[in-house]
């Protein structure tokens, strides 16, 4: 399942090129930084909306709306009729779809995003791939770097696949639902229309249509009064 046609639908991305010749999808996230700056069109600075940086290496598509206090760092090329909400920090090596949310004090780094992804609050996506209509639920953080050296690894079957890649968040497939406050730790691959429950710390490779439930006991006391 790590091939991108298994993960991703390539149709709804204008950057499929980068995944010709890529057995993994995640062999994309190498070859992230030439693509764009081969194929960066900047966009005029008098596009940009007001009380906003966007750096000089920067394409913005036709319809989107930054709001107030958004911080474009580039090289980065965003799509068509995105928003980009209050306060997002986009830093370098971003590649954002049609049609995304993008949202409030979310931080996001060396990532693409295909077509109507959705991240709209208090995320942070790092060395990452999230596919068509995936959507990060509010508070949502892909973790990128191993706590110990070396390079990210991905379990199949209990076998260890390195991955070459010292930073590498996640693969997020096509319409997979990832819950409130969730932690994908380095190397989580999650299928596509997957559903992983909030609050859920994960690691490793979640099928295609399956869910990740986390079903922590609540307990219920008497309060007593003091």
């Amino acid at each position: 399942m790590f091939r991108p046609a298994d993960l991703f639908d390539l149709a709804q991305t204008g950057h499929a090129a980068l995944f010709a010749d890529c057995a993994e999808a995640w062999a994309a996230l190498s070859k992230l930084k030439a693509y764009i700056h081969a194929n960066l069109r900047p966009t005029p600075r008098d596009s940009a909306g007001a009380r906003v940086f966007i750096g000089p290496e920067v394409s913005i598509g036709e319809g989107t709306v930054i709001e107030d206090g958004v911080m474009i760092k580039g090289p980065a090329i965003i799509g068509e009729n995105c928003e980009i909400r209050h306060n997002a920090y986009i830093r370098e090596h971003v590649v954002i779809g049609d049609d995304c949310v993008i949202g409030n004090s979310c931080e996001f780094k060396h990532c693409l995003l295909f077509n109507q992804s959705l991240v709209p609050h208090f995320s942070y996506v790092g060395d990452s791939i999230l596919g068509h209509k995936a959507h990060l639920g509010a508070g949502v953080k892909i973790s990128n770097v191993k706590l110990v050296p070396g390079h990210v690894m991905v379990e199949v079957e209990g076998r260890l696949v390195d991955t070459g890649l010292r930073k590498f968040g996640a693969l997020v497939g096509d319409r997979a639902e990832i819950g409130c406050n969730s932690v994908l730790n380095p190397g989580s691959i999650i299928g596509r229309d997957s559903l992983i429950y909030p609050n859920t710390s994960w690691r490793g490779v979640l099928p295609s249509n399956h869910v990740a439930k986390n079903q922590a006991p609540v307990q219920v006391v008497t309060r007593r009064s003091r």
